[in-house]
Formats: C-alpha cells, sequence, structure tokens
C-alpha cells in the first residue's frame, strides 16, 4: 500500500498490486504488441486522474484499471483460442530477404534498409555479406531474424 495526498489534504492509501501485468510480459523489456503499449498508457493516464484530477474516487480508477486489465487477458485468451484472430491482430513476420536477394518492396514498405539487416546478421551470426543469408524476415515485435545460407 501507498499513501497520497491530494491537493484538498485527503490522504489516500491505494492497493499497489505487484503482479497487474501477467509474467509472460515481465520476461522481455518491451510490450508483445501494440495493444500492450496503448494499454500501459492508458494505465497510467487513468491512475494519473484517479489520484491527481478533479475526480479523487480511487475507486474509479481502480475500476477502470481492472476493467482494461481484464480485456487485455479477454484479448489474450481470445488470440489463443483463434489463431486467424491473432494473426489478424499481430501480423506475420515478412521475409525481407529471400535467397540473398533483397525484397524491396517489403522493405520500402516496413522502411527498413539494407544496413538495418546486414547490423542483424553482423551482430547474430558474424555475416558481412547480403549474399550469405538465406532469409531475413522482420518478426512482428520489430527485430529481425537472420538464417544464414549453409556455407556460411
Amino acid at each position: 500500500m501507498r499513501m497520497y495526498e491530494c491537493d484538498s489534504g485527503k490522504i489516500h492509501y491505494v492497493p499497489v498490486p505487484a503482479g497487474v501485468i501477467p509474467d509472460r510480459r515481465a520476461a522481455n523489456a518491451r510490450p508483445n504488441d501494440q495493444f500492450d503499449f496503448v494499454l500501459l498508457l492508458i494505465i497510467s493516464e487513468a491512475t494519473q486522474n484517479a489520484m491527481i484530477a478533479n475526480d479523487f474516487s480511487v475507486t474509479n480508477g481502480i475500476l477502470v484499471i481492472l476493467s482494461l486489465v481484464g480485456l487485455d487477458i479477454g484479448f489474450s485468451i481470445l488470440k489463443q483460442r483463434f489463431p486467424i484472430l491473432n494473426r489478424h491482430m499481430n501480423g506475420l513476420p515478412l521475409v525481407l530477404v529471400d535467397q540473398g536477394w533483397p525484397v524491396r518492396k517489403l522493405m520500402r514498405k516496413t522502411r527498413v534498409d539494407e544496413e538495418d539487416i546486414l547490423f542483424s546478421a553482423r551482430e547474430k551470426h558474424g555475416i558481412e555479406r547480403m549474399e550469405q543469408i538465406k532469409y531475413a524476415a522482420l518478426e512482428t515485435n520489430g527485430g529481425i531474424s537472420i538464417i544464414p545460407t549453409a556455407e556460411s
């Protein structure tokens, strides 16, 4: 529990749960998808409004936060049960390099250049040239996965 004092001099005790966001997200430093990022922003705004704004109702703030967390859990369950919904909400990985040849149309669309791909290849596999890359995929979390050719 934490104690907060507002402008009117009232003191509010707010329970701060240790694990509001499920453990599957705690392992990563960044949110897994866009909905989680937006959820964190909205929760912070709802918390701020509950503590600072003209509405001093802590109950209202807790209800808003619990509703948002419930929506997040509901969406994650729906995405787990219906893979087509997961693909629609999170997208699919995009192949940016195919057999050593850059796919320029997708690279322009995603604003990824050859330097980004080669940086990822050097960092993960020590690859220096595009010809040494069998496939490079832009993952749904924003990372670039590299599959080297057999002779690399």
